[in-house]
């Protein structure tokens, strides 16, 4: 496939933060051909006008858990404690196989809609998701979370084993769309002998992991208690931060100084979900000061059990208005950086370090954001109205390795109509509730 973008405005992010106006972007297969003007024996299947739109490196998600779509809305203004025991995990008792499906169906909707064509996904039944991401055309990592406490503690009964198929089966799958990595919950669920076991795998097969770390102090001084070691420092310990591949972790928000230079030497990534630590009341990472320790982190979402939604256009927000206030700093969290966590660092966490820029050769992962609203007005700074003034109403096209996805609110991949039918329907089933005629679906 040729894809001829003509008369567009590119939001680079290359070395020197270009913008530049009325250039063509030609996309030949899955990556980018030129930048400027289309070579002259350059035949296009399709010419797209890209006036008055601004082109932008597509966005990826470092961390979250797709098939809560289905648990939206079923746990607000809880404490997390309560949050998790008394209603997500009884939501989840009642998960079934296909439920993952149509949840994570749901979410690749939402993320194609608001640029997003990657994402890190840490959850249950990941051959489900697979196959989703496979259908929809995006990119992922995808991680079968595994407690580790026994068979029949674990959600669908799944073993270890399985899991580990799983992460043989699909690992490249998708035109190598796909990665596949260990998925231990945690140092503080999963027991030293199951970490060890997934530290074993992954080198064996030759892959990383995927997990939470340090989410409270509480969970540091248990494994002080218990390792006389940070969780880090721990899980250093046990292998999982030298895997073939870079691992993975969601959060870190106890993280200690050292914590952060021993994460940052490691070449660890760890994904930032700051409306999820908003909206549960907890303890902002220190982000900045990770950053500072050379610290490679990028921005996520979570899953919108906690978080609501999967607007990465709202998260890179959040993100620049959090710490200029907690700072009392405007100059902090320039804009570029915060657009450079969420094309690249992230795109590099999910495993596809090439994503994230506009360039010759590179991936064809980017979008168009129509700038004609009139929050947009009047455009002086286009790298601000991405980050602080776009909504997903302004995503006009969305490619993914070249292949175009969504095109000015059609999705091209995805049965939108079938998606949120069966994905409410099952909610609803979950949560023992009745069915509501809020829309119908005729198959």
């Amino acid at each position: 496939m040729r894809t001829l973008i003509k008369n567009t405005t590119a939001v680079t992010l290359d070395a020197g933060d270009h913008i530049l106006p009325d250039v063509d972007l030609a996309l030949e297969g899955r990556r980018i051909l030129a930048v400027g003007q289309a070579p002259p024996d350059f035949a296009p299947d399709e010419v797209i006008d890209g006036r008055e739109m601004v082109a932008v490196p597509a966005f990826f998600n470092a961390h979250c858990h797709a098939a809560m779509t289905l648990e939206r809305g079923w746990a607000e203004d809880l404490p997390f404690e309560r949050w998790l025991n008394e209603k997500i995990w009884v939501a989840e008792s009642a998960l079934e196989a296909d439920d993952i499906t149509w949840g994570a169906a749901l979410a690749a909707a939402e993320m194609i809609r608001s640029g997003v064509v990657g994402f890190a996904d840490h959850y249950f039944w990941m051959d489900k998701v697979a196959e989703v991401v496979a259908d929809s055309g995006m990119k992922a990592l995808l991680a079968w979370c595994h407690f580790g406490i026994g068979d029949d503690k674990e959600v669908g009964n799944v073993s270890f084993e399985e899991t580990v198929a799983f992460v043989e089966t699909w690992n490249g799958a998708a035109d190598g769309r796909i990665h596949t990595t260990m998925g231990p919950h945690s140092p503080y669920m999963t027991p030293t002998a199951v970490l060890k076991r997934f530290v074993a795998e992954a080198q064996r097969i030759g892959v990383g992991a995927h997990f939470h770390l340090s989410e409270s102090d509480e969970q540091v001084r248990n494994s002080l208690e218990r390792h006389g070691l940070t969780p880090p420092a721990y899980v250093a310990e046990l292998g999982l931060l030298d895997l073939p591949r870079p691992t993975l972790v969601a959060h870190c928000n106890a993280a200690t100084p050292e914590d952060q230079s021993l994460l940052a030497a490691k070449g660890t990534y760890v994904a930032h979900t700051p409306k999820t630590y908003q909206k549960l009341g907890m303890a902002m990472p220190p982000l900045p000061e990770m950053l500072g320790h050379g610290m490679r982190v990028g921005l996520a979402t979570d899953g919108p059990a906690s978080n609501s939604d999967f607007n990465m256009l709202e998260i890179m927000r959040l993100t620049g208005l959090y710490w200029k206030g907690a700072l009392r700093d405007p100059e902090a969290m320039p804009r570029t950086k915060v657009l450079r966590m969420t094309a690249q660092t992230s795109a590099a966490a999910v495993g596809f370090p090439e994503s994230g820029v506009i360039a010759p050769g590179r991936p064809a992962d980017l979008l168009l954001l129509d700038t004609t609203a009139p929050h947009w007005i009047p455009r002086h700074d286009l790298a601000a109205g991405i980050v602080y003034t776009a909504h997903p109403g302004d995503v006009a096209y969305v490619w993914c390795d070249g292949r175009l996805l969504y095109r000015k609110g059609e999705f091209l991949t995805l049965d939108i109509d079938r998606i949120s039918w069966e994905a409410e329907r099952r909610a609803f089933r979950m949560v023992g509730k009745p069915m509501r005629s809020l829309r119908a679906y005729a198959a």
